[in-house]
């Protein structure tokens, strides 16, 4: 009997945040009521990775809540899930502008790698799940349960993106 898998991560897709950001600038500029304000969308570096969220300037909170609006519909035309945008940070203001720093949520920890496994466990008990490093490696011998599982996971409504990838 066959052994068929796949992991599910907690990624992004870099090159659709890339569209995401350049879409939303081209909206930013061309929209009438951010006109002579200094609203602005902008990559947000952390580390050595210059591309791990983004900087969102504006007048004040409507005006970020509004350009955050923006980038939620383009990450929704894209097929991207909007949970990957981490909006818990502060707003700083100063100088008459506003700044908020909105990191993108990436990778699971053991705690959200248990609450998947906890709920596999439940729900599917032919399934096995493995957790290894940041990824959960699903395991069965029929590929109608794997699909199940993918389906039972897309519906839940876990606080984080999943994505699921090597398919086998």
């Amino acid at each position: 009997m066959a052994n068929f898998s796949f992991d599910i991560v907690s990624e992004y897709d870099k090159a659709e945040m890339n569209n995401v950001l350049d879409q939303t600038q081209r909206e930013i500029t061309n929209r009438y009521d951010f006109k002579g304000t200094p609203a602005a969308i902008d990559w947000l570096a952390v580390g050595k990775d210059d591309k791990a969220g983004f900087s969102i300037t504006g007048n004040g909170e409507w005006q970020i809540d509004a350009i955050l609006d923006i980038v939620r519909k383009k990450l929704a035309t894209r097929g991207q899930d909007q949970r990957v945008l981490d909006t818990t940070k502060e707003l700083t203001e100063s100088n008459l502008k506003a700044t908020k720093e909105v990191p993108f949520k990436q990778g699971l920890d053991q705690d959200k790698a248990k609450r998947i496994t906890k709920l596999l466990r439940e729900d599917f008990p032919k399934v096995k799940a493995l957790i290894q490093g940041d990824a959960v490696r699903v395991t069965s011998n029929s590929k109608d349960d794997l699909q199940a599982v993918i389906q039972l996971l897309k519906a839940s409504d876990f606080d984080f993106p999943l994505s699921f990838i090597n398919y086998r």
